[in-house]
């Protein structure tokens, strides 16, 4: 773990700390500190009181794109109302220091056809040689309960045996985001897929004693980045692997698993008003449904355009891009 070494250090770790004590995840605020502090260390600035005039300069000289700037300013800021609070400074000197005009962000959406034949495409790769069949099939488990349930890449690979309750068709997530608990029902298919993983589990490792319900060997679960390589080769399977675009101040995301999430959240948004209901009223149980620690967070995805109507923004924006 790299240190802090500017004139700043004790500072910026009593925060770590206190912020740590505070329950919070540390890990993004700890990298935007540490890319300040360098910025600090290497403008040679000696000990004393920094000025908003440094604030500008630094927002103006970090290569970062908008939302990066603004997520590490906002981060300094915080530290700095932390020196307020413990008497280093006397007012926060980026009280005043707006943010960077951000571009507009489009994040990519499956299409229910798109999330199927994404499915489909893990299904294929899985590899019949005992060796390798139970993790091939814990790995296409994670992309189902990701696509299906939009959980966070993160919840499937840390699901212990014991959290999925077969009888009552329910997976019990800890801890992940905002350190909340939650329970959530498992579609009847999807619960149909893990009893089966569990046969095959049980018929090829019978003794294993491995404590993870989605398992890469004997003694360990599956991991983020193999996981991510198996969803973006079906993503190139299926042929829908899109670079990221800027085009004028719009962000056109690539297909990244978080896309699963945006995309079940969306495409379930959309199902509740093509019934005729109104997918506001829904808002607090996908809200509790997909662990937001308030339903306001869920409703940025009525925001959110569906697959088709991305795809005719993309190419709009494009042509005019062309005819310029």
């Amino acid at each position: 773990m790299k240190n802090f070494e500017s004139f700043l250090a004790p500072q910026l770790n009593k925060f770590i700390a206190y912020r740590k004590n505070l329950g919070y995840s540390v890990k993004p605020t700890r990298s935007h500190l540490l890319r300040f502090d360098r910025y600090v260390k290497d403008k040679k600035i000696k000990p004393g009181v920094l000025q908003p005039s440094f604030f500008l300069d630094l927002r103006s000289n970090l290569k970062m794109e908008p939302m990066s700037i603004n997520r590490l300013l906002s981060s300094v800021r915080v530290f700095f109302k932390f020196m307020v609070r413990t008497d280093c400074y006397t007012e926060n000197p980026l009280r005043d220091i707006p943010p960077v005009p951000e571009h507009s962000f489009a994040p990519f959406i499956f299409s229910p056809k798109q999330t199927d034949q994404l499915i489909e495409a893990v299904c294929k790769r899985i590899r019949k040689e005992p060796r390798y069949y139970l993790k091939d099939l814990s790995e296409y488990m994670a992309i189902v309960l990701i696509a299906r349930c939009g959980l966070r890449i993160k919840e499937p690979l840390r699901l212990q045996f014991h959290h999925y309750r077969c009888r009552e068709r329910t997976i019990y997530i800890v801890k992940t985001k905002f350190n909340k608990d939650r329970l959530i029902p498992v579609p009847r298919s999807v619960a149909a897929e893990l009893d089966n993983h569990l046969s095959v589990r049980n018929a090829l490792v019978a003794e294993n004693q491995n404590p993870y319900l989605l398992v890469r060997n004997r003694q360990k679960g599956l991991n983020d980045p193999r996981l991510r390589f198996v969803f973006h080769r079906a993503v190139h399977d299926i042929g829908i692997d899109r670079p990221r675009q800027v085009i004028g101040h719009m962000i056109f995301a690539s297909p990244t698993p978080h896309s699963l999430r945006h995309s079940f959240a969306v495409n379930t948004l959309k199902r509740i008003k093509e019934r005729g209901d109104c997918p506001q009223h829904a808002l607090p149980v996908l809200a509790a449904y997909m662990g937001h620690q308030i339903y306001q967070y869920t409703a940025k995805y009525l925001k959110f355009i569906d697959a088709e109507q991305r795809q005719g923004l993309l190419d709009f924006a494009i042509s005019q891009k062309e005819d310029l």
